[in-house]
């Protein structure tokens, strides 16, 4: 391969690493789909009150990421909580497509870009700028990388079937939020993105990669904008949280 002025857009294509995520044999098979969850008190919460079934876990220097199953719309459906950034989510699901896993639905929060977009209102990205490192470990290099459509379809006919309201956007994902720059917000915000967080681009470009698909559901929380940042407690809006678990369609 050639090599850039710039390492991190030298994109190998070689489908051999010489690390790769373990396969690994799960007692009556692992399920094909998987929801992505960001939120680990909904997690427990699910798990405990419907009985989930601990599948496997995967570890990390953070400690412990147990995956879960329990029967959804019925299917089999796994869960888990990736982590926080790039790096650690993209190799967790990574390893859990080696796992048997090929379609997934990511469900968390994100900032915004825009004030007009209330705490807890809805966005599904179509597409995420790739301002973070991950994808281009798995992707040639460019600006944008896509949705899965088929994903994306299902997450707009459950959450219409179910009268959510929601929004179609860009996502700016970024490995560094201390380098949310006021002119990095008017420039992502021109291109189309109403959202900002940190493993959406990793999470298309490794399904893309891995021949998976991939979709997400967002909810508005701080307010980034050039005017300066509001937190708004976005954290706290348990109930929230826990919809967004429950809107979640069949990953497709």
């Amino acid at each position: 391969m050639d090599y850039s002025e710039f390492p991190v857009i030298d994109f190998d294509p070689d489908r051999e690493a010489v690390i790769s995520p373990p396969k690994k044999e799960i007692p009556g098979g692992f399920p094909q789909r998987a929801v992505i969850c960001f939120f680990k008190e909904v997690i427990e919460k699910v798990a405990r009150e419907r009985g989930a079934k601990k599948l496997a876990s995967i570890f990390s220097e953070g400690g412990e990421h147990p995956i879960y199953e329990i029967p959804f719309k019925g299917e089999r459906l796994a869960f888990f909580f990736p982590g926080v950034g790039a790096p650690l989510a993209a190799g967790l699901m990574d390893e859990v497509i080696a796992l048997g896993a090929n379609a997934f639905i990511g469900c968390g929060g994100c900032g915004v870009l825009d004030k007009s977009i209330a705490v807890g209102h809805l966005l599904v990205p179509t597409a995420a700028v790739r301002a973070e490192g991950t994808s281009y470990h798995y992707l040639p290099p460019s600006r944008e990388v896509l949705a899965d459509v088929e994903a994306l379809q299902a997450i707009e006919t459950a959450l219409r079937a179910q009268g959510v309201a929601y929004q179609l956007t860009k996502t700016w994902t970024t490995d560094a939020f201390y380098r949310e720059t006021p002119a990095k917000v008017r420039k992502y915000r021109a291109e189309g993105c109403l959202a900002v967080e940190m493993e959406a681009a990793a999470f298309m470009a490794v399904a893309q990669f891995r021949g998976a698909r991939f979709g997400m559901l967002l909810y508005g929380g701080d307010l980034v904008q050039v005017e300066g940042w509001d937190h708004r407690d976005w954290h706290n809006r348990t109930e929230i949280r826990e919809n967004l678990f429950g809107w979640l369609p069949k990953p497709a």
